[in-house]
């Protein structure tokens, strides 16, 4: 049953997504297209040593997520970290946080449209390849522009997908590893993960902790749950019930998953004859499997087209509330949704499918440099925004809160170091060390706008 959402931050949204909803948007959010590809960089980075790196960033995830629970449970807004922002670190965090989260999914569309044009192409070789990214960027549109419910079918569904696949990839992976299934029935066993040269650790730790910012990446939307908790049904019950699953969808499907492919596989040879999904499915005989893990990779793409043009209607539409966006963006559609947020943010992305055909390839590696760096940036924001709702809090506050951050503060610092240390071994990569030098180059930027738009002196005229 839907309601209306009146919440702290005066937002008309309408309460439309069920508890299965947000299940599997939080699935979804974990999952990404990367898990599907292989994650062949990572492992070649770490080695077996891939599923310490998991385990190590999976907590650092599940911290971050119950650091959000605690504040979306009693505050629950659509405008998620950046209201929690506004609301407890002031109007000028809550501003760069929700115009940089803006920016993140603005560039994450970009590159998901821009991939399914390319998977595509897998079954027809001659379609140009934006027909089916304008296609994919119209149809998403369209589904956010209905109802936020059939937003919500669409995740369940697309998610859904994922989990399926990968349940069965388990599955039969563990056949293979323990009765010799399409193997002569010959158990492989799991000697690949300690008996190659360099053994479990290859590259020594130094390789799982070079491999996290990858790992960290990989989670890159898994947020999300937070954004929907402004128009979740029930999210005193439905938000606790998918953030506690969050830790063991990680070890289920991302160590799950790759603790089978480098059983099977030896880990120095993934990525060189293709998907080890794909492999794995024709070990036992199926012929299509590329061109079902093709199909899920594009679902997948699909999805997170789908979830950033839902995060950034919604945060047009509260940086409006908040005054830090223009007030066009303030008003919602007769179906309840944010629908100018919603169509502004699409036109952005669409100009981003031709950018790929006439920028330098260099161009497109910065602006997605700075939307790896954002992403930290917001995650960091989240752990600092529930210690300083904590603090605020009376210890009778404190003890009657519904949902509670575990080992308060403790579980903040380790996080806190976790997301400082991925910047360091972002600024030691060759490929990433531009994320951040770009990435502040952002925030000095979007603060430069701030003062010039005569924002700071309202500011001080409120306080």
């Amino acid at each position: 049953m839907s309601s209306e959402n009146t919440g702290v931050t005066g937002e008309k949204l309408t309460r439309g997504l069920e508890s299965r909803h947000i299940q599997l948007i939080a699935i979804g959010g974990a999952i990404g297209v990367g898990l599907f590809l292989g994650s062949s960089t990572a492992i070649r980075t770490a080695g077996p040593g891939l599923l310490l790196s998991y385990l190590i960033g999976g907590i650092i995830i599940f911290f971050v997520m119950r650091a959000l629970g605690e504040v979306a449970v009693a505050y629950p807004v659509s405008g998620s970290f950046s209201a929690y922002a506004n609301m407890f670190m002031g109007p000028r965090m809550g501003y760069i946080t929700g115009w940089t989260y803006w920016f993140v999914w603005i560039v994450t569309g970009m590159a998901e449209i821009t991939a399914v044009g390319v998977y595509c192409t897998f079954w027809w070789p001659d379609l140009p390849q934006w027909i089916p990214a304008l296609m994919a960027l119209v149809a998403m549109t369209t589904v956010n522009l209905i109802s936020v419910k059939l937003f919500g079918e669409f995740e369940f569904w697309f998610a859904l997908i994922k989990v399926v696949v990968i349940i069965a990839m388990i599955a039969i992976g563990l056949g293979i590893i323990l009765f010799g299934l399409g193997h002569g029935g010959v158990p492989t066993g799991i000697s690949n993960l300690y008996a190659l040269e360099g053994g479990f650790l290859p590259n020594g730790m130094t390789g799982v902790f070079m491999a996290l910012s990858m790992v960290m990446f990989a989670f890159v939307g898994i947020e999300l749950i937070g954004v929907t908790a402004g128009e979740a049904c029930n999210p005193e019950k439905s938000i606790p019930s998918a953030i506690n699953k969050v830790l063991w969808r990680i070890l289920l499907f991302y160590i799950g998953a790759l603790f089978v492919i480098m059983s099977i596989f030896p880990w120095n040879e993934i990525g060189v004859h293709g998907s080890p999904f794909v492999l794995t499915f024709k070990n036992i005989g199926i012929a299509a499997a590329a061109g079902i893990i093709n199909f899920v990779v594009a679902t997948a793409a699909l999805s997170s087209c789908n979830s950033g043009i839902y995060s950034n209607g919604r945060m047009l539409y509260n940086l409006a509330l908040q005054d830090r966006a223009p007030k066009y963006f303030a008003q919602t559609s007769r179906a309840n949704v944010p629908a100018r947020g919603i169509l502004v943010s699409s036109c952005i992305m669409l100009i981003g499918v031709f950018l790929n055909y006439i920028v330098p390839e260099e161009v497109f590696l910065i602006v997605t440099s700075v939307a790896t760096f954002a992403v930290v940036w917001i995650w960091g924001t989240i752990i600092i925004v529930q210690m300083k709702s904590r603090s605020a809090k009376t210890p009778e506050e404190v003890a009657n809160t519904a949902y509670k951050m575990p080992w308060y503060p403790y579980s903040n610092y380790f996080a806190l170091a976790g997301l400082a240390f991925v910047y360091v071994i972002l600024s030691l990569g060759d490929s990433t060390r531009i994320a951040m030098i770009v990435g502040p180059i952002w925030l000095i930027g979007i603060n430069v706008l701030y003062n010039m738009l005569g924002w700071n002196k309202k500011d001080v005229q409120k306080a």
